[in-house]
């Protein structure tokens, strides 16, 4: 069995930071690229950031030079630090990840379970 599990939403007000944890855990061989998504009310869930295995990144226009993603691979983590947030940031955000769990070899989707994220004065 694979896990992610998400960390570190909550209430912020316009201009604020948080910083966003996903750790994985289970039978995991490799660990591909990690990312983040986001689903605001009404809207289809939207891709925030990626990571490569090998530290490259990817960010949705939206969040460029706002959003850091980064990935610790010895505790199989990925990070979003948030900064300058906007009321349009606010949705629930999750953690996704490709991974060759022990049992095969073959590369699964998994998702977190996701956090909400409120920017509001």
């Amino acid at each position: 069995q694979v896990q992610l599990v998400e960390s570190g939403g909550g209430l912020v007000q316009p201009g604020g930071s948080l910083r966003l944890s996903c750790a994985a855990s289970g039978t995991i061989s490799v660990i591909n690229a990690m990312g983040w998504y986001r689903q605001a009310p009404g809207k289809q869930r939207a891709l925030v950031a990626t990571v490569t295995s090998d530290g490259s990144t990817n960010y949705a226009d939206s969040v460029k030079g706002r959003f850091t993603i980064s990935r610790d691979n010895a505790k199989n983590t990925v990070y979003l630090q948030m900064n300058s947030l906007k009321p349009e940031d606010t949705a629930v955000y999750y953690c996704n990840a490709r991974i060759v769990p022990f049992t095969t070899f073959s590369t699964y989707t998994y998702w977190g379970q996701g956090t909400q994220v409120t920017v509001s004065s």
